[in-house]
């Protein structure tokens, strides 16, 4: 009986001296370094406005597909929390922040206009990069064909 009491004492002793020793341990790697920043995000300072838009010197940042949505969304809210109006420059991007100010350039007809980032998507696949409002498509003269093939780049303002 004293013997199942001693190795009853003498395991919970070696539980304890097990878990100090781990507890007391060092670890001497340095810390993991900050992520790289997303694709297409600039980590240069921001623009000459001081806002949170990402300043890019790149020719062009993205290549695809926009399509457009319009009247169907109007005053529905974006996921920036604005409600959607579609006579105005906007546009929705799976990745840039909310804010952000890109040149869309129509690749046929060298067409531009520039939008604000103000909602996510495209969610259609088929590689589509950018929803645009439907004044923005009416500017690059896409809202019969409904897709055009575009060059993205972000800038610093309208």
């Amino acid at each position: 009986m004293l013997d199942n009491r001693l190795r009853g004492v003498g395991g919970i002793l070696l539980m304890i001296a097990v878990t100090g020793v781990g507890c007391g341990a060092h670890d001497d790697r340095p810390p993991p370094k900050a992520p790289a920043s997303p694709v297409g995000v600039s980590s240069e300072p921001r623009g000459p406005s001081g806002s949170d838009t990402p300043h890019s010197t790149k020719a062009a940042d993205q290549v695809g597909l926009a399509s457009w949505y319009g009247n169907a969304f109007a005053g529905r809210k974006t996921a920036n929390g604005e409600r959607f109006d579609p006579s105005k420059r906007t546009a929705a991007h799976r990745s840039l922040p909310f804010g952000t100010w890109v040149e869309v350039r129509r690749v046929d007809t060298g067409r531009t206009v520039r939008v604000r980032i103000t909602d996510r998507g495209p969610y259609a696949g088929g590689g589509r990069i950018i929803d645009v409002s439907k004044r923005a498509a009416e500017e690059l003269d896409m809202v019969r064909t409904g897709v055009t093939r575009v060059e993205l780049r972000v800038v610093d303002g309208p």
